[in-house]
């Protein structure tokens, strides 16, 4: 394992604590108790495992949009990020190597004649999906024959699929699974169309505390950490990422 290097606390917490983005609109990644407040899941269980390894404090920064979370990367209001790794977002920020992966599939009416994840991708189909999530990147760089409609928030997109207005919805099998019950008959269609790699971010700039938590990473899902975060969240459709090469 890493050594903890002056560089490397410096990256990860100039303040004396590190600061955790994290996005509540994934209830995988983070959930907070109703009851108490407190906040579960598999980002929040790798964010106190990382500030014990620096011995500094954790505070969370909280987001409900992940579009937003990642904007605030050049501001400086948090140290470490745990959102899914996508081309579009290097320019601001440098990620590991993926944590863990979470299935992405469709959500469609039960007459629909789209039976499986393939199926969608056929001339007159409209699929909704929140701007910027990542399964909405890889869609807008993969569909071939199906339009892509953005939405300002999963709410959004999900509103889209009730009037109407389009033929699917796209989003993580989790989400959707409690999605479906909302409409009588609605369903997920066979198999997904991508499984959506999380990592951790830094801001650029951050070599030597990336180089440190690319290192965590591949500990946390040696060592079971990972294994062990999800199968408290009881989440389907999720699974821990393969080591790095």
């Amino acid at each position: 394992m890493a050594d903890v290097t002056p560089a490397v606390r410096a990256d990860l917490a100039p303040t004396g604590t590190l600061r955790a983005a994290i996005n509540y609109g994934n209830a995988i990644l983070a959930t907070k108790h109703r009851a108490t407040g407190e906040s579960r899941g598999v980002a929040i269980d790798l964010m106190q495992d990382i500030g014990r390894r620096l011995a500094v404090p954790v505070a969370i920064v909280p987001y409900d949009s992940v579009a937003v979370m990642g904007d605030a990367a050049p501001s400086g209001v948090w140290d470490i990020a745990f959102l899914g790794s996508d081309p579009a977002r290097e320019k601001l920020m440098g990620f590991t190597a993926a944590y863990l992966a979470i299935e992405a599939t469709y959500l469609v009416p039960g007459a629909s004649p789209l039976r499986t994840a393939a199926d969608v991708d056929r001339d007159g189909v409209r699929v909704a999906a929140p701007a910027r999530a990542n399964y909405e990147l890889f869609l807008s760089r993969n569909l071939k024959r199906a339009t892509l409609v953005s939405t300002p928030s999963a709410d959004a997109a999900f509103e889209m699929l009730a009037a109407g207005r389009v033929e699917a919805l796209a989003g993580l099998t989790q989400s959707l699974l409690g999605l479906a019950p909302k409409l009588s008959g609605w369903r997920l269609v066979e198999g997904r169309f991508m499984g959506v790699q999380q990592s951790i971010a830094v801001p650029r700039g951050k070599d030597a505390g990336l180089r440190y938590l690319r290192a965590v990473v591949e500990d946390a899902k040696q060592s079971g950490l990972v294994a062990r975060a999800i199968e408290r969240t009881g989440a389907k459709g999720v699974s821990v990422a393969p080591p790095a090469p």
